[in-house]
């Protein structure tokens, strides 16, 4: 009898390998099968066909949408568990991601020690919106 764990799913929306990778590494320590994506269509697109458990999200992407426009569509369209990885961690962005994206965990580039485990957890856990 097969008694294994359905895995939880991550998907990676950064357009900076590395980063991408490490994330990757780090949500797979966490017991995460992730999928990496550079860019918002794609980002919709896995999120809607896939429905991932969470979605850690970059601000600046490639292409021309922005990461708090994709995550906003996103949680709009099917209710996505954010959680933004960003350099971009000036005030107006800050403001601009709790108003447009409420709720969501904010972790300034690079993300040290357990502090991206504790957003997931918190995102996982509870709605926040």
């Amino acid at each position: 009898m097969d008694q294994t764990v359905p895995s939880r799913r991550a998907l990676i929306v950064d357009d900076e390998p590395l980063c991408a990778l490490d994330l990757e590494a780090r949500m797979h320590e966490l017991g995460f099968d992730s999928h990496l994506v550079a860019n918002g269509q794609e980002a919709f697109l896995q999120t809607v066909s896939n429905q991932p458990d969470v979605v850690l999200m970059d601000v600046n992407l490639e292409g021309s949408h922005e990461g708090i426009e994709v995550a906003k569509k996103l949680r709009e369209a099917c209710e996505a568990r954010i959680v933004f990885v960003t350099g971009y961690t000036d005030p107006d962005t800050v403001k601009r991601i709790r108003k447009e994206v409420p709720g969501a965990p904010l972790l300034p580039k690079p993300v040290w020690g357990d502090r991206l485990a504790d957003a997931v957890k918190a995102v996982m856990t509870f709605r926040m919106w």
